[in-house]
């Protein structure tokens, strides 16, 4: 432990700048090629000096190394990067597809890198190989057995990738619209009666505070773990389940609800309460996650230390076959899914029986998360020619501030239509469209990376604009309206 701390403590810029380009690979695309011939040659040294039976051991050290990168990831995170790799770390969308498209020379040398695999050890929290924090083989293992782990890799094409990650976002997504109303139901009035729209803490405060803990694990901690795996299924768990988990446009539309209403107190409380609970969430779920990750590195070591070898390369979605047998099982999750949803939706609408607001937001849940994912592309571009305010999350600004207003008239149409039937279908497009269209985790997410990098004024400012440009946009299109025409 002692050994642990002095190397945690001595990391150095580079490797912090190192992170940054790792984590934010899916939109620049450069590798830190001097990092990894480094490490590779260490190994090779290692190995050739000790002999087979040090590989056990070798495979301890490389796998602890790439803890003591990982633990940073929350302590410091991005450290003194460049401003729109910080906007980009969490989500960027399909930014890295269009940047394919493109064909700009330093992604297509990244690509064929790739393919090639000759660059495999240059990510935080292990190595570029898609093995969940254990070298890969061709690290530790002779170059002729390498040389058949390059044949085996397989790449998508870019349609065919594209729809695997609409088909994960989409799945994923409805499994937040259902985990979401369970926590809305257990802590709502109508059982444990903690939550409502009527007090300081919201109906949406149980999951934004889940979506932001496990944001943390899954975002931060194990995010480049799970991406050695597949990246599709990281973008699932991340932008998928966790933005669908959690909303903004929900937070937003009940502190608006309570201000019409000149309960003032309440609805600063709900802001400034909410904010506060979130960013505890994310910090408390950053700690916790590195140490379940130090008991898990811990305990492979030892059993690395024992001659027991852990192999996780069975794991990796590198192959022909894997690819399509992971996106027909995703494709046959969904199609039953949103089946099952449109049918019972139909069923209870037309009945208005309880379930209808689940039902049919589940139907139209999947837009949302795709609209969300295509706008996390604006994250880190800046603004305008000069591309401005490069460290702004433009593109998650824009979905939590675009969903709340919508949100705001929706809520003002029922009450001017305010009939039960009308008041469902408007529930149902709030609740599955636009709480998947916002997002609390990615927002609180960008937040911690801005703290922990010491960019502590550029997280108030954003925090700052993305609830002033919601609520203004929601007291005109809600609250106005409202007050005038005298809606209860």
């Amino acid at each position: 432990m002692m050994d642990e701390s002095s190397t945690r403590s001595h990391v150095s810029e580079g490797n912090r700048l190192g992170y940054v380009r790792s984590e934010s690979m899916d939109s620049t695309g450069h590798p830190s090629a001097a990092i990894s011939s480094s490490l590779l040659s260490r190994r090779s040294s290692r190995l050739s000096s000790r002999g087979s039976i040090s590989l056990s051991r070798e495979m301890g050290d490389s796998i602890l190394n790439s803890m003591r990168h990982s633990l940073q990831s929350a302590d410091q995170l991005l450290g003194d990067t460049d401003s729109s790799a910080l906007a980009q770390v969490i989500d960027s969308g399909d930014r890295v597809l269009a940047l394919e498209d493109n064909g700009d020379e330093d992604t297509t040398n990244t690509l064929d890198q790739q393919k090639a695999g000759t660059l495999r050890d240059n990510r935080i929290h292990g190595y570029s190989s898609r093995g969940t924090g254990v070298p890969p083989e061709s690290s530790v293992e002779p170059k002729e057995e390498s040389s058949s782990a390059k044949v085996e890799q397989y790449m998508l094409s870019r349609r065919l990738d594209y729809a695997s990650y609409l088909i994960h976002l989409a799945t994923f997504g409805i499994f937040g619209v259902f985990t979401r109303y369970g926590l809305q139901k257990l802590f709502g009035p109508g059982c444990l009666a903690l939550t409502s729209n009527q007090s300081p803490l919201y109906l949406d405060l149980p999951s934004n505070m889940l979506g932001s803990f496990l944001m943390a694990w899954f975002g931060i901690i194990f995010k480049t773990d799970i991406r050695h795996i597949s990246d599709h299924f990281i973008v699932g768990i991340t932008t998928g389940y966790m933005g669908s988990l959690t909303t903004f446009s929900g937070w937003n539309q009940a502190v608006v609800s309570m201000s019409s209403k000149d309960h003032w107190a309440y609805a600063i409380a709900g802001i400034v309460l909410g904010m506060f609970i979130v960013n505890e969430s994310i910090r408390v779920g950053a700690e916790t996650g590195e140490r379940l990750r130090s008991w898990i590195v811990k305990c492979i070591k030892e059993n690395s230390s024992i001659g027991t070898k852990c192999d996780w390369k069975h794991l990796r979605v590198d192959t022909r076959t894997k690819h399509y047998v992971l996106i027909a099982v995703m494709s046959i999750l969904l199609s039953f899914l949103w089946v099952l949803s449109i049918t019972l939706a139909i069923i209870k609408v037309r009945s208005l029986a309880d379930g209808a607001v689940l039902w049919l937001g589940c139907s139209v849940a999947p837009p949302g998360v795709w609209l969300r994912w295509y706008l996390a592309r604006l994250n880190g571009q800046g603004i305008g020619k000069k591309r401005s305010l490069k460290w702004l999350p433009i593109g998650t600004l824009a979905a939590n501030v675009l969903a709340a207003g919508i949100m705001a008239s929706l809520a003002v149409t029922a009450k001017a239509v305010n009939t039960k039937r009308s008041t469902t279908v408007l529930n149902s497009i709030q609740f599955g469209f636009l709480g998947c269209l916002s997002t609390v985790s990615t927002f609180a997410a960008e937040i911690y990376a801005m703290r922990s990098s010491g960019q502590i004024g550029r997280a108030f400012v954003y925090a700052s604009a993305t609830f002033m440009f919601s609520f203004v946009l929601g007291t005109l299109i809600y609250s106005v309206p409202v007050w005038v025409k005298h809606y209860q």
